[in-house]
């Protein structure tokens, strides 16, 4: 496994971690899936973005606007 993808699993392992804080009813699974099934974690692996360089704090913010709104802020 090469750098850039240990980040990007990484950074899918903290966005779930950061889910399960924000919403304690989700399981690991739920989570996961989530963040798996979104725009946000496509575009994390898309390395033209680079997001997965940024805190995944940062990056979450872009998953919780999409998980509202139903898109990508």
């Amino acid at each position: 496994m090469n750098e850039k993808t240990m980040m990007m699993a990484d950074m899918l392992k903290s966005l779930a971690l950061l889910l399960l804080e924000q919403d304690g009813k989700l399981t690991m699974e739920q989570a996961l899936s989530t963040v798996l099934n979104s725009d946000t974690y496509r575009k994390v692996m898309d390395e033209r973005t680079q997001l997965y360089f940024q805190s995944p704090r940062y990056v979450f913010t872009f998953l919780n606007t999409e998980l509202k709104t139903g898109k990508m802020a």
